[in-house]
């Protein structure tokens, strides 16, 4: 068994508090999930009563046409930690995760469905893991979902992975934790929120996986085609395939070279900058 050693060990737990002391943001994207909204929030603020930072419950409604928009701004008279930002027709998980990316204002942001599949209390834990991860994913294990489900899930993924060379188990979990640097300026195409870990490796970016709960869905209908999404899925492989083969990663074998008299200027401009 590995040990880390102490130097590494006190890294880690500095790390760790640096991550906890951060502000997070639940990024939260909705499409007609009215009967779950009240059930989420009450877990979400139980999930992180005791997070030590500032946090905010960022929810993207994705253009529902039930009672969600108007739940959530009577949610937010008695709950200031609620931001909803509203597309005004629907336009898919992508459209609204990229969204929450941008219009997030925490260091630490995590991903989770409105239709409490996903349990909130695992927010604190992912979110933690980023004092040494870039990109945390979950892996729902007994998945609550129907045989159809998830065999078709274990094809897509078993395929992807395949055509992509990389190993991620679980790319329909949206639970997720990341780090705000690794997609504040990421930009998405439709169907791409499902490669996100592996676009994130082809950046440089540390991405871990770790065993999440999984619940059935007891309110509101799922939204999504089996067959649809299943064909987009395989389909997207291989942009995402072609996009891998041709990333250009120059970061690691590039030097720059000033002058001495332009490192000089820089400084000087830089001295300017911070003066008052």
């Amino acid at each position: 068994m590995f040990h880390l050693g102490t130097v590494a060990q006190e890294r880690c737990l500095r790390l760790r508090r640096r991550v906890e002391s951060d502000s997070l943001s639940v990024v939260i994207p909705a499409y007609n999930e009215a009967e779950n909204i009240a059930p989420l929030l009450e877990r979400l603020q139980a999930a992180l009563a005791g997070w030590p930072g500032e946090v905010e419950f960022l929810f993207i409604d994705d253009g529902s046409t039930d009672a969600t928009l108007e739940l959530l701004k009577r949610a937010q008279l008695r709950e200031p930690r609620i931001r909803i930002a509203r597309f005004r027709r629907n336009l898919g998980q992508t459209a609204a995760m990229e969204a929450g990316f941008h219009l997030a204002r925490g260091r630490s942001m995590v991903t989770i469905d409105s239709d409490l599949q996903n349990d909130p209390a695992e927010i604190p834990r992912l979110a933690r893991l980023l004092g040494e991860w870039d990109v945390v994913c979950g892996i729902r294990v007994r998945r609550q979902d129907t045989w159809w489900k998830r065999m078709s899930s274990r094809i897509a993924n078993s395929f992807r992975n395949w055509a992509t060379g990389d190993d991620i188990v679980d790319t329909g979990c949206t639970l997720k934790a990341y780090r705000r640097e690794c997609v504040e300026r990421l930009e998405l195409y439709n169907g791409m929120h499902r490669f996100l870990p592996t676009l994130l490796r082809m950046r440089g970016y540390r991405v871990t996986q770790i065993a999440v709960s999984h619940h059935p869905r007891l309110a509101g209908r799922t939204k999504y085609d089996t067959w649809r999404r299943l064909k987009k899925g395989l389909t997207d492989v291989w942009a995402v395939r072609w996009m891998k083969k041709n990333w250009i990663a120059y970061e690691s074998v590039l030097e720059v070279m000033e002058a001495p008299a332009a490192a000089d200027a820089g400084s000087s401009l830089e001295k300017g900058r911070r003066a008052p």
